[in-house]
């Protein structure tokens, strides 16, 4: 009896122990929609990650002269000037590529946004984080910027077949803005990747690669001014 008395104490004490480390644990964050199940971004998810960093307060020198503030860079204004309000399409390769090179420093954020299959269509369980998107761009720490959205595929199919199907789903999320949220045209910028950058490219099939970026140009002399 005092054998089994012993065994059951040191159970019970192995399940204490295991209790303890669990709540010692911190948990994942995850985002969590409606139904407590699908992982979709909030408003100030988006608002954080897409706001401009502080600017960094003037200092005065030993002629106690203010120093000021690095003038904007002229090529990158020029070029978010000259591809505002164009379609999607008519953006060639090289622009692809320089909005993405002056992208790339922006503040930004990746949504799992997903879409029927082969369509442009956004899924039902996707259009939350699409609302929570279209109330964060129009909320007054972002209202005005100039922002891209790019569409991104997996490596499934051909180079064309991807370049096309990204286009047409970031034309979708654009569409979706303006329509529902009252946001210019001219304040986004849609282009498309097609498979040309996966994110995880150790698994170029992964769902993780079928996203749509957001990135905040900080051009505040937009048409809706």
């Amino acid at each position: 009896m005092k054998s089994a008395a012993k065994g059951i104490t040191a159970i019970l004490s192995i399940i204490a122990l295991g209790v303890t480390l669990g709540a010692a644990l911190p948990a994942s964050p995850a985002f969590a929609g409606d139904d407590g199940n699908s992982k979709n971004v909030t408003e100030d998810d988006i608002v954080r990650a897409l706001a401009p960093a502080p600017k960094k307060p003037l200092t005065r020198g030993l002629s106690i002269t203010p120093q000021a503030e690095p003038a904007p860079n002229a090529a990158e204004s020029k070029l978010i000037q000259s591809v505002r309000g164009r379609s999607t399409r008519s953006l060639s390769s090289t622009e692809r590529e320089e909005i993405a090179s002056v992208a790339k420093d922006k503040p930004n954020i990746d949504l799992e946004i997903t879409f029927d299959y082969n369509s442009s269509n956004i899924s039902a369980k996707s259009l939350p984080s699409v609302q929570a998107l279209g109330r964060a761009l129009t909320s007054p720490d972002l209202k005005g910027s100039t922002f891209v959205v790019a569409g991104h595929t997996d490596a499934a199919g051909g180079e064309a077949y991807n370049q096309d199907l990204s286009e047409r789903r970031a034309d979708a999320i654009k569409r979706y803005l303006v329509d529902k949220y009252s946001i210019s045209a001219t304040d986004l910028v849609t282009v498309g990747y097609g498979k040309s950058k996966l994110k995880d490219p150790s698994q170029p099939m992964a769902e993780s690669n079928r996203r749509v970026q957001v990135v905040n140009m900080e051009n505040k002399t937009t048409a809706s001014k």
